[in-house]
């Protein structure tokens, strides 16, 4: 969903991160509270695994017998705690993620004034910065019945330019002094694919929708290579904490590549990173010359490109195929024509790049699932393409996610984050193909799970749980919202392993603990599979290893570093 990068802050320690390498010969852990999926996809139960130096599985089973199998392999007692793959978020933004970490956040603000004196104080802790930035704001939680104004900062800065995203990404707040260095003013017309939103006089009010956020971006200064290096230190170790050990991130920029590229090739990136480059552009035009990437130890793969459809249906951008309940007046945007979508999916398809689609709204859907049936079924079906959100769906349509093979990639805490505004926006009958994931399950779909991080937290663990109760960490609904459409656990569990690696084709070497696949696993401080639904969300991550290595420990003072005294 993030159509800019702005706030989710985990708080946490910041720590050296220097990764050791992996304990040499066959590593066996044992007593553990192992679980897995097979390639049946059927939930395995195990008490240990061992691994090789090249941070491969070499068998997984019960202890007795693998130390038959390696005798002379280092032994690491887990004492009866639970062990998982790597979890998998399949829709992320990893430069995001750390600038946001590091820029003003109101998403815990309750109401407009609290906001207000938020971005006051900021303001005050930092004379130094030119611009003040930052987001996470949500109206529909102030209980604000309008968007916020630009005479809402002002009140409490006026001499240095504010710009603040919604917590969706689709929409930002701007002060009078961010308009005026922008040029913005009543004669600024709405750009393509967005909207300035007007007072009843036509001037600008401070909220710019979707494409007509690039006005003011545009004039915002360049991050320094500092920062930049700042702000991906900061996301992986976010990341590693949350238990993630690969992440999709939706919307590689060149200098994102190039990092990614560097921190790969020198053993920094602790997660593993299957990009999509950030449109068909001119960035997407130099990296094609060489087709599809994947770097050394699958640290680093380039194989798909990620578009745009729609906004976001908070701000009223979503496109719907017909008017809002709660404003008949307007439909949302698409941000291409369908011819210009249809050439978009079908250049990234002839280079032999997965394409991953931003829709929310149906007709956002509607617009890329009719992009798709045109392709030749041979640019089709092999490229496993997606939908990233697939949020707001005509019924007609779900049956053609499975007919055109289009998987679904959808984030479970979007629905309960949306739950106080969804169907106010949509209505009561096109809310029931809306976060519809028992619909995509029932038909065969597989569904790859993730956050949207920053517009949501990373922690894939209160993605599981909005999955399986549908409800907000109070418990609210009681008995979840539309609860027919909640997964099981397993089903949760699978959308964040298997089938999030099988939507980056990379089912043979990720997603579960077998015999040849990537050593990536999790060890956490509960059962998930037999804990109470209500309790999924309080899971901790205790360690997070990659390829062998332990990349986090919980309370280590050296996060990534290999702690050999739990090897003997």
């Amino acid at each position: 969903m993030l159509h800019r990068y702005r706030s989710w802050v985990l708080g946490i320690g910041m720590s050296c991160c220097v990764v050791c390498p992996a304990p040499a010969g066959i590593v066996l852990i044992e007593h553990a509270d192992g679980y897995t999926l097979n390639r049946k996809q059927q939930l395995v139960q195990f008490d240990a695994m061992a691994f090789d130096e090249q941070g491969k599985v070499r068998a997984v089973g019960h202890a007795r017998a693998l130390r038959k199998q390696f005798p002379a392999a280092s032994h690491i007692d887990l004492q009866g705690k639970t062990v998982l793959p790597g979890l998998i978020d399949a829709h992320g933004h990893i430069m995001g993620l750390g600038i946001s970490a590091l820029q003003l956040a109101l998403r815990s603000t309750e109401d407009l004034p609290q906001a207000q004196r938020v971005i006051a104080d900021y303001a005050a802790r930092f004379p130094q910065k030119q611009w003040i930035l930052g987001g996470e704001w949500n109206q529909a939680n102030w209980k604000l019945e309008r968007f916020p104004s630009a005479q809402d900062i002002d009140a409490v800065v006026r001499d240095r330019p504010v710009w603040l995203s919604r917590v969706d990404g689709h929409a930002a707040w701007a002060n009078s002094k961010a308009m005026q260095l922008a040029g913005i003013s009543r004669e600024t017309p709405d750009p393509a694919g967005g909207k300035i939103e007007r007072d009843t006089y036509g001037n600008p009010t401070g909220i710019f929708i979707d494409s007509a956020m690039e006005l003011i971006d545009r004039v915002l200064p360049v991050a320094t290579e500092a920062e930049n290096l700042q702000a991906l230190d900061t996301a992986l170790q976010i990341i590693r904490q949350a238990g993630l050990t690969s992440v999709h991130d939706a919307g590689v920029s060149a200098p994102a590549d190039h990092l990614f590229r560097e921190y790969a090739k020198t053993g920094r990136l602790t997660v593993r990173v299957y990009g999509m480059i950030a449109g068909v552009g001119e960035f997407f035009d130099s990296v094609v010359v060489d087709g599809p990437f994947n770097g050394d130890a699958d640290r680093y793969t380039l194989r798909a490109v990620k578009l745009f459809a729609d906004g976001a249906l908070g701000s009223r951008g979503a496109a719907l195929l017909a008017p809002y309940s709660d404003a008949p007046q307007v439909s949302g945007l698409l941000f291409k024509s369908q011819q210009e979508m249809n050439a978009m999916v079908r250049k990234a398809a002839e280079q032999h790049y997965q394409v991953n689609v931003h829709a929310i709204g149906d007709a956002g859907n509607r617009q890329i699932l009719n992009a798709f049936a045109v392709l030749p079924a041979s640019l089709r079906t092999e490229l496993r393409h997606r939908i990233e959100h697939a949020q707001v769906v005509s019924l007609e349509d779900i049956p053609r996610f499975r007919t055109l093979g289009i998987i679904p990639s959808m984030q479970p805490t979007h629905a309960t984050s949306d739950m106080n505004m969804a169907e106010s926006r949509v209505g009561s009958q096109r809310i029931r193909g809306a976060y519809a994931w028992r619909r995509f399950l029932q038909q065969g779909s597989r569904i790859a799970c993730g956050s949207d991080f920053p517009v949501e937290s990373p922690n894939p663990f209160w993605g599981m749980y909005a999955a399986v109760t549908r409800q907000d960490m109070q418990g609210q609904p009681r008995n979840g919202w539309y609860p027919g459409q909640a997964m099981t656990m397993k089903e949760a569990f699978r959308c964040f392993t298997l089938d999030a690696a099988y939507a980056a084709h990379q089912e043979n070497i990720l997603g579960s603990l077998e015999t040849g696949k990537w050593a990536d696993f999790i060890v956490i401080d509960r059962n998930i599979f037999r804990i109470p639904a209500q309790q999924i969300f309080q899971t901790q991550v205790l360690e997070t290893w990659v390829a062998g290595q332990r990349v986090y420990r919980a309370g280590a003072s050296t996060a990534a570093s290999v702690d050999v005294s739990g090897i003997r």
